[in-house]
């Protein structure tokens, strides 16, 4: 199975793939996708989902799991995030995928075993979970960590239970 994971964000919108059979987990594709802070807030959200669809058309992902936004002292900026999270569920919604969230502390729980680690040690578990992976941005390795936690929580069932509890 194909998985997307996204670590939104207005700015920069983190995305990687993996395939995940069992517990095997391959890497396939990792990025960032900018848009430009000169733009309109409506010119740069449909920047972030056409790249998005373009991005789901082209690697064809089975499912998509999505970070969860935290909220910080800056509202103006938690309120652009919300809006690229908006995004960000959306397409893959549209696209046909199930979309499932993970807040932070579980996606690096999940990678890293402490949902206190920092950026450093998730990148560094991404890499050695996902040998090729490029990792050249943070939001890449983020998004990657979104992928394997959610490829983790599909091979123990918790995403289903999931799914049962929210319906």
């Amino acid at each position: 199975m194909r998985l997307l994971g996204l670590d939104p964000g207005l700015r920069f919108t983190g995305w990687g793939l993996i395939e995940s059979e069992g517990n095997r987990l391959r890497h396939v594709a990792d990025g960032v996708i900018a848009t430009d802070s000169e733009h309109a807030v409506p010119d740069r959200l449909r920047a972030l989902y056409e790249a998005l669809t373009a991005l789901i058309a082209l690697h064809r992902p089975g499912e998509a799991a999505v970070e969860e936004t935290y909220v910080n002292r800056n509202g103006a900026a938690t309120l652009k995030l919300g809006y690229a999270r908006g995004v960000a569920l959306l397409a893959p919604a549209l696209a046909g995928l199930a979309v499932t969230e993970y807040g932070a502390k579980m996606v690096k729980r999940s990678v890293v075993g402490n949902g206190n680690a920092d950026k450093a040690q998730v990148a560094h578990m991404v890499a050695r979970l996902l040998p090729g992976a490029t990792l050249r941005r943070a939001d890449a390795a983020d998004a990657l960590a979104v992928a394997i936690c959610h490829a983790h929580h599909r091979a123990t069932g918790l995403v289903v239970a999931r799914a049962a509890v929210t319906a």
